[in-house]
């Protein structure tokens, strides 16, 4: 099957999920293209553009993603960590009301795409009738395509194009990068402010080794899409699952390196007063608070006063924040 219908999280309406610059009908669209990783509040911006321009001018909205993110598929060992998931931007397209996304598998062929041959494939492949980029977004093989290419191609084949200003708070140009430097940093509020939200991994809860229970603190572990987090350590959370509501929690994000010894990272989070059986199911994970970094303690009878401390501590938390 080349393409599919999806219902995402959020009880958003379904959202058209299509492999590759091709569409089912020649219905003129609103597009724009990037990589939308975290999906921050300088693509949000573009996002909520994009729709305004939709709804005024009657046409559906589209959205062109990559898969891999180029740099990874160039530079594998230097791209850097991703803030979302693919099945994360996803739901978060579908949130805001994006009709439809083109998920373009980024692989040889693709990267020697000239500049001009995605403008065609944007116009002829995928009816676009308005384009919306960012400013600075650049394109085809050698990064050659611009805003003013597009806008000069554009003109000759009559769809509009227009381009989105970058977004600031504070002085700082609000970017993927200024995020991952935020929650490396274990800076939350910063990070909450780039992103117009807490940052949130979600994943499926599955088995891990039972260490937690053993230690008294159970906890759901989550499975992680990619081995490179963009941040670690001890965090209060809040976690979301369908039918449960929100969960209050202690996470701890890294390797565990008192009772592991490979560099593998594990998410696990600590619900208070939660008992349940959710193998299974899809959690999203918010991050609050950090409370420490992660540490190599000389014993498991060490590990376990400091995750009573933990528990303490983000119990405290939430106090303090209700």
């Amino acid at each position: 099957m080349r393409y599919a219908y999806c219902t995402l999280l959020y009880n958003s309406p379904a959202m058209q999920i299509l492999r590759g610059l091709y569409s089912i009908d020649s219905q003129p669209v609103a597009l724009t293209i990037g990589n939308f990783d975290g999906v921050h509040l300088g693509h949000q911006a573009l996002l909520n553009e994009l729709l305004a321009v939709g709804k005024a001018r009657g046409l559906p909205t589209a959205v062109v993603i990559f898969e891999p993110h180029p740099r990874e598929f160039f530079m594998p060992l230097q791209a850097p960590v991703r803030l979302t998931s693919l099945r994360e931007k996803l739901e978060f397209f579908a949130a805001l009301g994006i009709d439809r996304v083109h998920v373009c598998r980024f692989n040889a062929g693709f990267a020697k795409m000239s500049a001009e041959d995605f403008i065609h494939a944007l116009h002829v492949k995928l009816s676009a009738n308005f384009v919306l980029i960012g400013d600075d977004f650049r394109f085809g093989s050698g990064r050659t395509g611009d805003f003013a290419l597009m806008e000069k191609i554009g003109a000759r084949h009559g769809f509009a194009v227009q381009a989105v200003h970058s977004v600031r708070l504070e002085g700082v140009r609000i970017s993927s990068t200024a995020v991952r430097a935020a929650l490396a940093a274990g800076q939350m509020r910063a990070a909450q402010g780039y992103l117009g939200r807490h940052y949130s991994i979600s994943g499926r809860v599955v088995h891990g080794d039972g260490m937690g229970r053993k230690l008294g603190f159970p906890t759901a572990n989550i499975q992680l899409k990619h081995n490179r987090p963009p941040l670690s350590g001890i965090y209060v959370v809040n976690a979301h699952a369908e039918g449960l509501g929100v969960l209050q929690g202690v996470a701890s994000l890294g390797v565990r390196p008192t009772v592991k010894h490979d560099d593998k990272p594990v998410l696990e989070v600590h619900l208070f007063e939660f008992s349940q059986q959710i193998y299974g199911k899809h959690l999203r994970v918010e991050f609050l608070q950090k409370l420490r970094d992660e540490e190599k303690y000389p014993d498991v009878a060490t590990l376990t006063r400091q995750i009573a401390l933990d528990v303490e501590h983000a119990k405290k938390w939430f106090e303090q924040h209700d």
